[in-house]
């Protein structure tokens, strides 16, 4: 038990990262309104730029800048954190125009509640 503790300790960002997703991923499964699955969704994501990030950083490791005389051999990757960073505009996007959409769901349908407007389009469909 001590082991596993010293690992978890160790590696605590990739813990943080399982358990942000988690936690996003329980809260799209298990809400019904809308709004709480897209901030579901938004953890979820988190989590994973989280991991990205964690894994290309190198304990020890320096910036990845050339200096004249440094005898440094580590770096730190940036290609993970430069993804993430383009990730997150994508995330912001993604985000906004699913904000979008469901202001226009509440506007048709007054509810936020997915099974709510699942009754609501199956007795407009049986009509």
């Amino acid at each position: 038990m001590k082991i596993l503790l010293e690992k978890l300790i160790i590696n605590y960002p990739y813990f943080a990262a399982v358990i942000l997703f988690i936690i996003g991923a329980l809260t799209v499964l298990t809400r019904s309104n809308l709004f709480k699955k897209l901030i579901g969704i938004n953890i979820m994501e988190s989590g994973i730029f989280l991991m990205f990030v964690a894994a290309g950083n190198i304990r020890g490791g320096a910036v990845p800048i050339l200096e004249e005389g440094s005898s440094r051999s580590v770096y730190i990757n940036p290609l993970p954190s430069a993804l993430m960073l383009t990730g997150i505009v994508v995330s912001v996007s993604v985000t906004a125009f699913a904000l979008a959409l469901i202001l226009r769901l509440y506007k048709e349908y007054g509810t936020t509640d997915a099974r709510r407007i699942a009754e609501i389009r199956s007795g407009v469909l049986k009509k």
